[in-house]
């Protein structure tokens, strides 16, 4: 899968929403408008800053399940996952608020076995409900070694819309960008049991560079 935001200093999907306050912004300026003029352009700049795309390292190992947001850990739990997987596996939950960086990257290199979107409601993305009855899209990602990675995206209280770019059959690098989620929302990743998870609640992790987990050799084929 081509990273289609390499490079760019915010994502594409940000750029109306700079324009839609930017422009009024000059426009207010010209005719004398300062406090409106102001207000936008501090509106515009928050945009553009929310949807900010930086470049991030990314750890070499093919054992290393990286983040796939940036955020705040707020859950570590083993589960059985009924969706999807269909199978017991340990789920870590990172919480992005409206100040984190929203780009969402792969956690692990391989192909991308199904995408599955589902409208929902629109809770706070804190809440343990969120998984299961928030508008969500999930990607199930097979590495070469047959290990399926679960990562949901899912939306909170004030994003209203999901942008995912990959498709079935696309093959995808630890650390590609693949989508990301407008204003709000927390990232649910999926993994084997043997996983070491490297990370617990409370920590701050970034996309695509923090290790979340190292699948143990119990787990590779």
């Amino acid at each position: 899968m081509a990273d289609r935001a390499a490079g760019l200093p915010i994502a594409r999907e940000g750029v109306p929403f700079v324009l839609g306050a930017g422009a009024p912004a000059v426009a207010a300026g010209v005719i004398g408008w300062m406090g409106p003029a102001l207000a936008l352009g501090a509106l515009a700049g928050y945009c553009a800053w929310f949807f900010r795309n930086p470049a991030r390292d990314i750890p070499s190992g093919e054992d290393l399940i990286v983040s796939p947001g940036d955020g705040k850990i707020i859950a570590v739990e083993h589960e059985f996952e009924s969706r999807y997987l269909k199978a017991d596996c340990i789920r870590v939950t990172v919480f992005l608020n409206i100040f984190n960086v929203h780009i969402n990257r792969a956690p692990c290199d391989g192909m991308i076995h199904d995408v599955a979107y589902q409208p929902g409601q629109f809770l706070v993305a804190s809440n343990p409900d969120a998984t299961v009855k928030n508008e969500q899209n999930a990607l199930m990602i097979e590495r070469t070694d047959g290990k399926k990675i679960l990562c949901v995206q899912v939306a909170g209280l004030i994003a209203r819309r999901i942008v995912c770019w990959a498709s079935p059959g696309e093959r995808m690098a630890k650390g590609e960008r693949f989508g990301l989620i407008r204003f709000g929302s927390r990232m649910d990743l999926s993994l084997p049991l043997e996983s070491k998870v490297k990370v617990q609640v409370g920590d701050h992790v970034k996309g695509g560079s923090s290790i979340i987990a190292e699948l143990s050799c119990a787990a590779l084929s």
